[in-house]
C-alpha cells in the first residue's frame, strides 16, 4: 500500500504514551522511516520496529535540522524508501508546522496523508482537572501561540486579555512576564492561572496562581519549558487547586463544593 513516495503527517499527542489514536498506530506500523520531534513520547517508535527513527526535533536554540532540511529529508527518504512519517507531538496542526510539510511534500509529487493528534491544549489541562469550558462560567477557549516565527509574544494574547474566554498559551513560558503585564493591564490581576509542565507524563509538574502571583509560583516550583499557560475561572476547577484561591474566590468551602457540582457541558 505505501511502496509508493508518500508522507503521512501524524499526532503523537500530548506526551502519555496512551494518548494516541489506533489510525496513527497503525499508521507508524507501515513506515519505512519515521522522522520525530523533540516532544514525542518515544515509546511510540516501538510501534514501529520495522522503519528507520531519525531525530528532527527542535527545542530553544537547539535545532537538529532547519525546516528547510527537513522538507528536504521527508522527500529524499520517501523517493528512496516509500512509506515516510513524520510524527509530531499533540496535534499537527496546531503550531505544528504539519500543513507546510504536506504543501512542500505535494509540491515534490509525493501522496500525502493527515492523521490528527489529541492536542496538548485541551488534554494537558484536562490532566490536571482543568476544563476549558464550563457553563456559567467559559463559553470559549483561545489557543495562541505564545512566541511567533518573529520570536516575539503574539498580538492575540492583547485581545484575549480583554475577554471572557479560557486562554491557552503555548510556547509562553520564556514571555510569561509580558503575559502577566498584559493581563494586569485590563485588570485581571486576580484571575486563576495554571501552569503544566510535561503535561500528561510522568515528568508532570503545575503551579496554580493568579496573574499576581503566579511569577512567584512558577521560581518557587522552577516550572520550566515545556509547558502549557492557562488563564481563566476554569482554573478553579483544578484538583491541584490550592486552598488559598479557592478562599480568594469568595466561596466559602460548602459553596465551592456547590459550585463544582454544576454540570459541565
Amino acid at each position: 500500500m505505501y511502496n509508493l513516495p508518500k508522507l503521512s503527517v501524524v499526532g503523537a499527542g500530548p506526551g502519555d504514551p496512551e494518548l494516541i489514536t489506533l489510525k496513527a498506530l497503525n499508521t507508524l506500523k507501515s513506515a519505512k522511516v519515521v522522522l520525530y520531534d523533540a516532544l514525542i513520547n518515544r515509546e511510540l517508535l516501538e510501534y514501529a520496529p520495522q522503519a528507520e527513527h531519525i531525530y528532527v526535533g527542535k527545542r530553544k536554540n537547539k535545532h537538529r535540522y532547519s525546516q528547510d532540511e527537513i522538507n528536504d529529508l521527508i522527500v529524499n527518504y520517501a523517493n528512496e524508501r516509500g512509506h515516510v512519517v513524520r510524527l509530531k507531538g499533540g496535534d499537527p496542526f496546531i503550531f505544528g508546522r504539519g500543513s507546510e510539510e504536506i504543501n512542500y511534500a505535494k509540491s515534490k509529487g509525493l501522496d500525502t496523508a493527515v492523521v490528527s493528534g489529541i492536542t496538548s491544549s485541551i488534554a494537558v489541562p484536562a490532566s490536571v482537572g482543568i476544563p476549558l469550558t464550563q457553563r456559567g462560567t467559559a463559553e470559549s477557549f483561545w489557543v495562541i501561540t505564545g512566541t511567533t516565527s518573529a520570536r516575539k509574544l503574539s498580538s492575540d494574547v492583547y485581545l484575549a486579555a480583554q475577554s471572557t474566554a479560557t486562554v491557552v498559551i503555548l510556547m509562553g513560558m520564556s514571555k510569561l512576564a509580558e503575559i502577566v503585564k498584559i493581563f494586569s493591564e485590563f485588570g485581571k490581576e486576580d484571575m486563576p492561572v495554571g501552569i503544566i509542565q510535561n503535561g500528561t507524563t510522568i515528568n508532570e509538574q503545575s503551579g496554580i496562581g493568579t496573574i499576581k502571583t503566579i511569577e512567584k509560583v512558577v521560581a518557587e516550583k522552577n516550572l520550566t519549558a515545556p509547558a502549557i499557560i492557562v488563564i481563566g475561572e476554569v482554573v478553579k476547577e483544578s484538583h491541584q487547586l490550592p486552598k488559598e484561591i479557592k478562599e480568594a474566590s469568595g466561596f466559602s468551602a460548602s459553596e465551592y463544593s456547590k459550585f463544582l457540582k454544576i454540570g459541565a457541558a
